[in-house]
């Protein structure tokens, strides 16, 4: 897809690109730049969230940038324009800068307080569905109209009546949200409001020409204990404010938007749990010897500089399993009704990330070294952490391992990573009673469990494969005999 488009021979735009497999639409994370900055060919302008994973995007072009169509938290649809460079910079003066792909007219207002020098560029503050008559400005004989309008609001909210209306000063802020309008507020103000659970509607704007700020939302939210307003009458009784409740509400719970890698996750784990027949079984497994085994190949000079732990050889015996059954490596091909066998592994490591869940694998695992897999395996889990795992790395899996252990899991039940046919899920390992030799000893011992696609995979074959595994981590020398 064209990523690029020319208004002119000046203006040049960048679209939102398709990053990942067909991927329809990224949510801009953060921007690197601003109006005003120099940007060169190939410099990272922005990063955005796909349902796989965070990408940096480059700008294919020399400039200077001229607007930024959306603000950080926006999602965005493949193809949309995102950014404008001024190729030509100082060729005269500049167009005003093109409204964003909106789903309603905008207009707009004065943004709240910006930088010195900084233009806000930033459109879709909030739109006046039911007019289009401009909004009166400050200093123009609405704003005593527009005070007495916010005085009654607030009063309303309180529950007692408006006092007399009176002429606002110069420099008070003027509310005159528009008659049977939209409120206007900034995305993250409308965002927040969201969140709070507080309707735009019922909240008086403090921002110039009528924007509803940060600030006016909280106060909100906020016990009505705490907004200043006139005492009632001495007869009254003290009004029951409906915005106490909110903010009980809202500190009792919070919600937050199901988008991107979460997003994925959860449409991922429905589809697979509720397409593939899962079947698990488990074994527990003395591996004792294993350990001993890490231990010495930290000490080899062959493995210098690579990591090496337990998941380095269940990965290797997994691959050795898989080697001698290689029927359980395969996927389902319900369109065409058919078992597609694979003859290579690209070997899935289920990472906990700040962004949620992601299976990057390494792939064609089953020809790599024991130091080559170690320097993958470790390769894996930094770009996992560092959040910089490519929609490629995560594409094309076909058996995948998750290490409950290191939370200290005794072992679970793991849902498939889709069109795969096999998961092992390995557990914590501890020292336990166990009889070995025929006498009770303590031993490094760890449970391990096996989903399958019943589909794909009977339950002998899935049994073999388990078996093999916890034999070769018994006995780790069988991954000389046995490869």
């Amino acid at each position: 897809m064209t990523t690029m488009t020319e208004t002119s021979a000046r203006f040049r735009e960048f679209k939102m690109p398709d990053v990942g497999e067909g991927l329809t639409e990224a949510e801009i994370l953060k921007w690197f730049v601003q109006p005003g900055d120099t940007v060169t060919d190939g410099q990272v302008v922005c990063e955005v969230e796909t349902a796989k994973a965070a990408v940096e995007l480059p700008i294919p072009f020399d400039g200077v940038v001229h607007e930024l169509r959306f603000p950080e938290g926006t999602t965005v649809d493949v193809g949309q324009v995102i950014i404008a460079i001024d190729v030509a910079p100082g060729s005269g003066d500049a167009p005003a800068p093109a409204a964003a792909p909106a789903q309603e007219p905008v207009e707009e207002p004065e943004a709240e307080a910006e930088p010195k020098g900084r233009t806000p560029v930033l459109v879709g503050y909030g739109v006046a569905e039911s007019s289009t008559k401009r909004r009166p400005r400050k200093g123009t004989t609405a704003a005593p109209e527009a005070a007495a309008v916010a005085a009654a609001v607030q009063a309303e909210l309180n529950g007692h009546a408006a006092p007399a209306a009176s002429p606002a000063p110069a420099s008070a802020p003027v509310a005159d949200a528009p008659a049977g309008g939209r409120p206007l507020a900034k995305p993250p103000v409308r965002k927040l409001a969201k969140d709070l659970g507080i309707d735009l509607a019922t909240v008086v704007p403090t921002g110039r020409d009528g924007v509803i700020t940060r600030e006016d939302v909280h106060a909100a939210a906020a016990p009505a204990a705490t907004t200043p307003v006139a005492a009632p009458a001495p007869s009254q009784a003290a009004p029951e404010a409906p915005a106490a409740a909110v903010a009980s509400d809202s500190a009792r719970e919070t919600r937050i938007p199901v988008k991107g890698v979460r997003k994925a996750i959860a449409q991922a784990m429905v589809g697979s749990a509720f397409t593939a027949p899962h079947v698990t079984e488990f074994v527990t497994v003395d591996v004792t010897r294993t350990m001993k085994l890490v231990a010495e190949l930290k000490e080899d000079k062959d493995m210098a500089g690579v990591r090496v732990n337990p998941l380095l050889i269940i990965a290797k015996a997994l691959l050795v399993a898989i080697k001698r059954n290689p029927e359980v490596n395969a996927a389902w091909d319900e369109a065409n009704q058919e078992i597609v066998q694979k003859h290579y592994v690209n070997l899935g490591i289920a990472a906990a990330t700040p962004r949620g869940l992601i299976v990057p694998n390494i792939k064609d695992a089953h020809d790599k070294t024991l130091p080559q897999l170690a320097a993958a395996l470790g390769e894996l889990v930094t770009t996992a952490r560092d959040g910089k795992t490519s929609p490629a790395a995560m594409a094309g899996g076909t058996v995948t391992i998750t290490n409950v252990g290191v939370f200290g899991v005794d072992t679970g039940t793991p849902i498939l990573n889709p069109g795969e046919s096999a998961i092992l899920a390995v557990g914590a390992i501890k020292l336990q009673p166990w009889v070995h030799k025929g006498k009770v000893k303590p031993r490094q011992v760890t449970t391990l469990a096996l989903s399958f696609d019943h589909r794909l995979v009977d339950g002998e074959l899935g049994s073999k494969v388990l078996a093999d595994v916890a034999a070769i981590l018994e006995q780790p020398k069988r991954l000389i005999t046995w490869a």
